[in-house]
């Protein structure tokens, strides 16, 4: 796994999205980001796994949209299941 996280480059093909609009990928690799590093760190668990989810949004999602997300976590307002 270590491997393929080093030799990352872009998000790769994910047959759950075979359109051309990533819009759902990208939200949904952000989810999944959370989602692993809240269940690993209540286990207090290593969350390197989960830095596969964030490579993949962080190639495919716009730096705005992350930005607007991390703020609705801090502020508590964020619409997506975590």
């Amino acid at each position: 796994m270590e491997d393929k996280i080093k030799n990352y480059r872009t998000a790769p093909f994910d047959a759950r999205f075979p359109n051309t609009n990533q819009t759902r990928n990208c939200y949904q690799n952000y989810l999944d980001f959370h989602r692993c590093s809240k269940a690993l760190s209540a286990k207090d668990q290593d969350t390197a796994p989960c830095d596969w989810y964030r490579r993949v949004y962080k190639s495919l999602c716009p730096i705005s949209w992350v930005q607007k997300w991390d703020d609705q976590m801090e502020a508590g307002s964020f619409a997506g299941r975590i």
